[in-house]
């Protein structure tokens, strides 16, 4: 797959194909497979205008690193002049006054926004069920839930539908809908990307992070995205490797590594097949690249999906004050769904109770230990493999009542989010012919390292490739 895409982008910078007909194609595709997905709830209707200027550039050899790309935005990041919903009500008729960050570096490398793809409303939900505008079916196991909360951006990788894609990352939203739909998907470090424009779940979390069909174009993204910005604090000043040359190495170029494994994954792993596959697969790697299998203890990481919702629903119920209906849109309360008000509820609850800490600041404790715990495993492993969910992906439409069962289901990417190092997805095969994505954690601002164990351990073919049995 990063062939294809390399393909591509040396056939535009060579003029084989244009942008309008990069494009056109994709629209084509979109026009016809999307009523059925529900991917995208608003196409781009200047993008054909856009991908005409981008070939003039491209006829005058000025083009950017993305020229003629077609990417797909997730419907939480501001684009200027696009419907910036939230797949919610309560945004319906609220369009982008500014670009976001990574939408300006994207636009000025010539990359095309080709459409707002669906999502779970207001980046609540693992589904991709929970979008006021319906849910979105997933096209590498039609029938099946996408995951969320970035449903959409996936489903259009995987039905073929853009070259790129943008999600963000407050618990998993880009890795959980990433394996689900045989994808690649990657969480930056927290303050690796400016989350300047992003309409975030919970400030302490959220990362804006890349979608593609390999770790090439995740890298690609990553390379114009990343980098301090002056409009968003969070942000680091750090230096940005060229991350693409990272993902083009291949297994033979890397060695010598210590790849962890953790019994503290495995006891959570409700699915013991799908830890059966991701164990295969890291004996496999660890053999294409003479590196060692090493056991790491996370004693604390059972604590991870206790410690996250108190602190998720504290900022979200913050962040959402400002929807009071006079600034933004309608008043959340009166236009939301049941996922979001539950959050928003919850998070006043808690708010009241800290007067004695009862809930947020014992949170944070556990957010504390938790990062001690990834910090004190890397120094015995350079990276950590484990599986992405605990279960394979339920039926659409399919009731779980237990609520308990439905937050556990992010048990294997909250820490990440909760420790603020890097994480990415890639396939590791199927089961029942429904994509299992293996999941790889890196240290904090080593995305270089992360980027080139995800090429190492993608197979050839695209992420989505292999075997029942999910052998790399």
């Amino acid at each position: 797959m990063e062939e294809a895409l390399k393909g591509k982008i040396g056939s535009l910078k060579k003029r084989r194909i244009s942008a309008v007909e990069n494009v056109e194609g994709f629209l084509k595709v979109i026009s016809h497979k999307n009523k059925a997905i529900n991917a995208f709830l608003h196409v781009n209707e200047a993008a054909v205008e856009d991908a005409e200027n981008v070939d003039k550039k491209l006829k005058k050899g000025a083009s950017g690193r993305l020229a003629g790309l077609a990417i797909a935005v997730k419907s939480n990041i501001n684009v200027t002049g696009l419907p910036i919903t939230c797949a919610s009500k309560t945004l319906e008729e609220y369009y982008g006054s500014y670009d976001a960050d990574a939408i300006r570096k994207i636009r000025a490398e010539d990359g095309i926004i080709i459409g707002m793809t669906n999502m779970d409303e207001f980046a609540c939900g693992n589904s991709g069920e929970t979008s006021a505008f319906g849910s979105t079916d997933n096209p590498s196991a039609p029938g099946m839930i996408p995951g969320g909360t970035s449903s959409g951006s996936a489903a259009a990788l995987a039905a073929g539908m853009c070259d790129l894609a943008l999600g963000s990352d407050t618990g998993g939203s880009i890795r959980n809908p990433a394996s689900h739909c045989g994808v690649v998907g990657i969480k930056p470090s927290y303050g690796r990307v400016s989350r300047f424009g992003l309409i975030d779940s919970a400030m302490s979390f959220d990362q804006i992070g890349a979608m593609a069909k390999d770790a090439y174009g995740c890298a690609l993204l990553m390379e114009v995205m990343a980098g301090r910005s002056d409009y968003d604090a969070t942000s680091v000043n750090a230096a940005v490797p060229e991350y693409t040359a990272h993902a083009k190495k291949t297994g033979q170029s890397i060695g010598n590594l210590r790849i962890g494994l953790s019994r503290d994954f495995e006891r959570l792993c409700t699915d013991k097949r799908i830890y059966g596959m991701i164990s295969g697969a890291a004996k496999s790697i660890a053999a294409k690249t003479s590196s060692k299998i090493v056991n790491v203890d996370l004693k604390y990481v059972d604590l991870s999906v206790q410690a996250y919702y108190p602190i998720q629903y504290v900022e979200f119920f913050s962040g959402t004050r400002k929807f009071d209906g006079r600034r933004y849109g309608k008043r959340i309360e009166d236009s939301c769904g049941e996922e979001v008000l539950r959050r928003i509820l919850g998070g006043m609850e808690i708010s009241k109770a800290e007067y004695q800490g009862t809930y947020y600041r014992k949170a944070l404790m556990a957010k504390r230990l938790i990062t001690r715990d990834f910090e004190d495993a890397f120094k015995k492993a350079d990276v950590i493999l484990l599986p992405t969910t605990p279960v394979l992906p339920h039926k659409l439409g399919a009731k779980i009542t237990d609520l308990r069962t439905v937050y556990a289901y992010d048990a294997f990417t909250i820490p990440a989010n909760l420790a603020g190092i890097c994480a990415g997805v890639v396939g590791a095969g199927r089961i029942g012919g429904v994509p299992v994505g293996l999941q790889i954690m890196a240290p904090a601002f080593r995305e270089e390292l992360l980027l080139q164990v995800m090429a190492a351990c993608e197979k050839p073919g695209g992420s989505d490739g292999g075997g029942e049995n999910g052998r790399a």
